[in-house]
């Protein structure tokens, strides 16, 4: 019990020091995107299954545009991706305004991190123990990002790297992931 109340300390501390840190970054990134969204925000939400199977609204930065062009054609998501998402998406930045999902308590700095609904429904068929994920708060970064199971990775791989972070968590090693998150875990060739 007394990890779990730690663990949340820490993730208020750091998710409030990191917002302070990176404040310029995200004010640029707002103002940037609402001129480049024309009016139409900075922000976009998605909902997410978190811990328990509890459903929170995911914040990102938007780097797309609508799904559809001016004579009401499907776009691919390759051409609703804005030149200053793409920059956004490589470089993590996207992910900032989940400092504040953190600071709700729907996420946590690090632990597995959360799928789209449709995604959990299809791999809880299709993966042993896949479900275990949920039994923690999702996280920014995890063990599995680190180690390079990002974006269009294995999903086995993924989980198994989740799994081994639920049964062997301790403070250092979530130090281990922050560190490895800021030296290599930002620019990812799988960043999506």
């Amino acid at each position: 019990m007394y990890r779990c109340f730690f663990k949340r300390f820490l993730d208020l501390i750091l998710a409030f020091f990191f917002l302070l840190l990176i404040s310029p970054i995200f004010l640029v990134t707002v103002i940037g995107l609402h001129f480049v969204n024309k009016g139409g925000g900075s922000f976009f939400f998605q909902k997410r299954p978190g811990k328990n199977g509890t459903v929170f609204r995911l914040i990102k930065f938007k780097t797309m545009t609508d799904d559809k062009d001016a004579d009401g054609n499907l776009l691919s998501d390759a051409d609703r991706l804005t030149k200053i998402g793409r920059f956004i998406r490589s470089t993590s930045i996207d992910e900032l305004p989940q400092l504040i999902n953190v600071l709700k308590g729907d996420m946590s700095l690090i632990g597995p991190r959360p799928e789209r609904p449709l995604f959990v429904e299809k791999f809880k068929e299709e993966i042993p123990r896949y479900m275990i994920k949920h039994q923690v708060r999702p996280g920014m970064t995890g063990w599995a990002q680190v180690c390079g199971f990002r974006g269009d990775t294995s999903i086995e791989g993924r989980i198994e790297h989740d799994i081994f972070y639920i049964e062997n968590w301790t403070l250092s090693f979530d130090i281990k992931i922050l560190f490895l998150t800021v030296f290599k875990g930002f620019v990812n060739k799988n960043a999506y």
